[in-house]
């Protein structure tokens, strides 16, 4: 099986030994994408809906290097430090899915690594070749 990776820069990929996301045959894996801006810091902090929709923009750049659109996303997975913001975090997937929604979780954790990050967005994508 051949594998691709595809990096972002982020400072934690090299910390903690990682990738943004990797293409494992016809199955495409993205990793945790919180909402930082080019320089790794927050983006946005305390806005919800603006950090949900850049981790959505990341997400989908490492979905092109592989060589998938976000159409072939099958699964996200949204780890957010209030729920009771359901409905930013939301938007931001319905918007950037639209017609195409996937399968998804929300779920509500103590934190993320910046405390200023409120939300970490995790995808599958299965490509139509």
């Amino acid at each position: 099986m051949q594998f691709q990776r595809a990096f972002s820069g982020a400072p934690w990929e090299s910390k903690i030994g990682y990738c943004r996301a990797i293409r494992a045959g016809d199955h495409i894996y993205v990793t945790g994408t919180a909402a930082v801006d080019e320089k790794g810091n927050a983006y946005a902090p305390g806005n919800g809906y603006a950090q949900a929709r850049r981790c959505l923009e990341i997400v989908e750049r490492a979905l092109r290097e592989l060589g998938a659109e976000r159409t072939s996303v099958v699964r996200t997975r949204m780890f957010v430090t209030d729920i009771s913001r359901w409905a930013e975090y939301g938007r931001a997937h319905q918007e950037f899915f639209g017609a195409n929604p996937p399968a998804t979780t929300m779920v509500e954790v103590k934190s993320l690594i910046d405390p200023a990050m409120l939300v970490e967005i995790e995808v599958d994508a299965v490509p139509s070749e």
